[in-house]
């Protein structure tokens, strides 16, 4: 939860959908953006979308980056994953694992598409993830390698809410597990790439390729 003071002097506590440590993202005083909920009974009536860091907008909604990933593909700005005739989202697989994206093609091996979030940057221009440690996402590098292994195609999509950055690293000294199953997932086969969004109070949308330094 984030309590936000709104334009007109009332406080209220929007809900935040993050649940990292939210370096660098999380500056009291911060000039921020909310979205009102679409439930009229939810019990805290707006989300947490935006915070303004320097001149640009970073995203810190983390149920947005699979939507983004998944409208990308569709509309064909992400050229390592077009081709497919099919694709869905939450779909079942490895142990008890949903893979974020599948794409599918008579012609060729399924792929399986991981998204990842990414808002954190501590050197100027460089993207990093993750921000804390998660065993969730260890798990799902291992998941991937094994559907690697069973010949199906895998590919994780780190996608930075923010558009000053240029280049993306593991944040090793966060969480090394995580680091040491993301760099063993690529040599095992599993494919990594990395795209920037542009931001407005009024979408985002992925912009541009950053180069990997892993």
């Amino acid at each position: 939860m984030a309590d936000v003071v709104l334009e007109n002097g009332k406080t209220v506590t929007a809900h935040c959908a993050n649940t990292g440590a939210m370096l660098g993202v999380q500056e009291p005083g911060s000039e921020v953006w909310l979205s009102p909920a679409k439930n009229p009974d939810r019990k805290l009536k707006f989300t947490w979308e935006l915070i303004r860091i320097g001149d640009g907008l970073v995203g810190i909604n983390t149920t947005h980056p699979n939507k983004i990933i998944f409208e990308a593909i569709e509309s064909r700005k992400i050229p390592e994953l077009i081709g497919y005739r099919d694709m869905r989202s939450e779909v079942k697989y490895s142990e008890n694992s949903r893979i974020d994206i599948l794409l599918s093609d008579d012609d060729r091996q399924d792929c399986y598409v991981e998204v990842k979030n990414v808002h954190l940057m501590r050197d100027a221009g460089m993207a990093e993830f993750p921000d804390s440690v998660s065993d969730r996402a260890t798990k799902h590098q291992k998941a991937l390698s094994k559907m690697v292994k069973q010949g199906a195609r895998a590919v994780t999509v780190y996608l930075c809410q923010r558009e000053d950055c240029n280049t993306f690293r593991l944040a090793a000294d966060i969480d090394p597990n995580y680091a040491e199953a993301a760099k063993s997932a690529r040599e095992q086969g599993v494919e990594v790439i990395c795209y920037s969004c542009a931001l407005t109070p009024k979408s985002i949308t992925v912009s541009r390729r950053l180069e990997i330094l892993f």
